[in-house]
């Protein structure tokens, strides 16, 4: 291997034009700000390009030597795509002129970037940190009570995440010193139970939007601004794939939660209004396959599972642009409340029909080669029931996102709506990825030559995989057809759909509710033990402590014959009048006064 770089040296790092583009993009102003936005991308390619496969960085942190950098085929891939997506998405927010925005996505990709180039697991933890605190501000920016709220929720998920990835790092590095921060494979620890390896996956879990763990993904990117989900569908998902592909390939659970991942949301989303939430859960339903393929484990499927990620990044920031433009331009993005808007956004209704085709799979477009290589791994590998949820989601990905997202926004009723077209900038932005969804769709070898193993000379386009898939296609939009004709189709209302996360309300709201009757109860209780009682004792003893002391002690004092000859009761009643003026006989004073000063010699010795 070859060093990159040794110690800090920030400019050899991939991520170190968008770094410094994010910082520049702090302090400017204006279109200088935007500039930056654009440019800093493109120079990072640049030294993408540059990278040698097997080249490494290395720095001195907190005592340990930290591989930074470490320069392989999947990282390269990943690094080339993020570069692009910061690109096209930098050109599509180019309008914004919110420096917290800007500066904020820049750092955001720059840490996508040193996700993929991490070589251990310290420089992963710290860019997996960094990818939570700067991708936030996409939600934030919108500057809604709404936005406010679904970002805290939104990095009360990815804070989590890092602290199950910093826990996992360290029960490992307790069980096997340094060689725990090794970014090897997982796969058999995890398979043997190893609790490290676990919290692990289940940091990786949570990026990735495991099934119960989604919500953060379907909350947090509704509730963005209009350009936000460009940004946030590029990166956070798709390191979590590139951590899982490293990390955990064939790990067999993986197929499971996969298989589960690419069916559930296409319920969701058939009954969704909001249109970007109906992108949310179909972005689920496309990482369940890339997870499968990973699960999967052979070189092919990992292949797949990676050449899907790339295309998926495209073709879903193309959908996400086109209803970023839509509620850029009305206001709105609830499918009930729009329809007719190509009349008057033709080109954002020809842009999203791109997206929706690529995400559909149709042959020649990006969909098709990279979702194929899964459906045919699984089937090859004998995950029969697998390979047959796949289809059923191939089928449902094209009803949902292929049919309804263009459908409901562009076409269905006329809205009366007549906004203008996207602003230009967005414009070119959209043309971009639907021609890169067109080029990767005709020229897949392009791809394929860019991944780990080389797609192992697989070719998508046979008579068996173009078929199969024009019939899920054409018998899925039959469905639609005649569901819509008979009236069947869920229609599109102003509605609010329950997911797992009203469990995690309720319970929430539960334990507080408990935990304020417990505590506020158990304080009150103490109050009134300590404050009402004890404390009222304390303080009546030291009003008059000592007639207290002197009265259980006159017993003795009467026997001893310190009272006088007066009877005990009288003696008693006498010395508590004195005790309480404070008069007492020379003696008993005397007798007093040596005890205290025997009380102190204890205590000192």
């Amino acid at each position: 291997m070859n060093f990159l770089a040794t110690g800090i040296d920030l400019g050899s790092h991939p991520a170190a034009m968008l770094l410094i583009g994010g910082l520049l993009a702090a302090v400017l102003k204006g279109r200088a700000a935007s500039i930056v936005m654009v440019v800093a991308p493109l120079l990072g390619f640049y030294v993408v390009v540059g990278l040698e496969t097997g080249s490494f960085s290395t720095l001195s942190l907190f005592g340990f030597e930290i591989k930074s950098v470490v320069v392989d085929k999947q990282a390269k891939l990943f690094g080339y795509l993020f570069h692009v997506a910061a690109l096209v998405a930098g050109i599509y927010s180019f309008h914004i002129r919110d420096r917290w925005q800007v500066s904020m996505a820049l750092l955001y990709a720059a840490s996508a970037v040193g996700v993929a180039f991490a070589g251990d697991m310290l420089s992963l933890f710290l860019w997996w940190e960094a990818l939570a605190l700067t991708s936030v501000f996409q939600i934030w920016g919108r500057r809604t009570k709404e936005a406010e709220e679904s970002g805290f929720r939104y990095l009360f998920f990815h804070v989590s995440s890092g602290l199950l990835l910093l826990a996992g790092i360290i029960i490992r590095y307790h069980g096997e010193g340094e060689t725990a921060f090794s970014l090897d494979p997982l796969t058999q620890d995890l398979e043997a139970g190893d609790l490290g390896a676990l919290l692990i996956l289940l940091a990786v879990g949570i990026k990735a939007a495991f099934p119960g763990l989604h919500v953060w993904l379907k909350d947090g990117y509704a509730e963005a601004t209009p350009t936000g989900p460009v940004w946030l569908c590029a990166f956070t998902t798709k390191c979590a794939v590139c951590m899982l592909a490293r990390l955990f390939p064939g790990a067999e659970v993986l197929i499971i939660i996969g298989g589960v991942m690419a069916m559930f949301p296409i319920f969701y989303a058939v009954i969704e209004n909001d249109l970007r939430r109906v992108l949310c859960y179909s972005k689920i339903n496309q990482i369940g396959f890339m997870v499968v393929g990973i699960g999967i484990g052979t070189d092919l499927a990992i292949d797949g599972a990676i050449a899907h990620a790339f295309t998926h990044v495209i073709y879903k920031g193309l959908l996400f642009m086109s209803m970023g433009a839509v509620l850029f331009r009305t206001g709105e993005i609830r499918g009930s409340h729009l329809g007719g808007l190509y009349k008057s956004m033709p080109w954002t209704t020809c842009f999203c029909i791109v997206g929706a085709a690529s995400i559909s799979a149709f042959p020649l477009f990006s969909g098709f080669v990279s979702k194929s290589i899964i459906i045919t791994e699984a089937a090859k590998n004998g995950h029969t029931f697998i390979w047959l949820c796949l289809l059923f989601a191939s089928a449902g990905v094209f009803h949902h996102a292929g049919i309804k997202i263009p459908f409901f926004a562009f076409f269905a009723h006329d809205s009366g709506l007549r906004p203008k077209e996207a602003p230009v900038n967005m414009l070119i932005a959209m043309g971009i990825s639907s021609f890169l969804c067109i080029f990767l769709g005709c020229n897949y070898q392009w791809l394929y030559s860019m991944l780990p193993n080389g797609a192992a000379g697989y070719s998508p386009y046979d008579a068996t995989h173009v078929i199969t898939q024009f019939e899920i296609l054409l018998f899925s939009a039959l469905a639609f057809t005649l569901l819509n004709l008979w009236g069947k189709y869920p229609k599109e209302l102003p509605s609010v759909n329950l997911d797992v996360d009203w469990l995690y309300r309720k319970a929430g709201r539960t334990f507080l509710s408990s935990g304020s009757v417990f505590w506020n109860g158990l304080n009150e209780r103490v109050h009134t033990l300590f404050i009402g009682k004890l404390v009222g004792k304390v303080t009546e003893f030291t009003k008059a402590g000592h007639v207290y002391f002197l009265d259980s002690i006159s017993g003795p004092l009467h026997q001893m014959g310190l009272l006088g000859k007066d009877s005990k009761t009288k003696a008693k009643s006498n010395l508590h009048k004195r005790t309480s003026l404070g008069v007492h006989r020379v003696g008993l004073t005397a007798l007093l006064g040596i005890l205290f000063l025997v009380g102190l010699l204890i205590l000192a010795f």
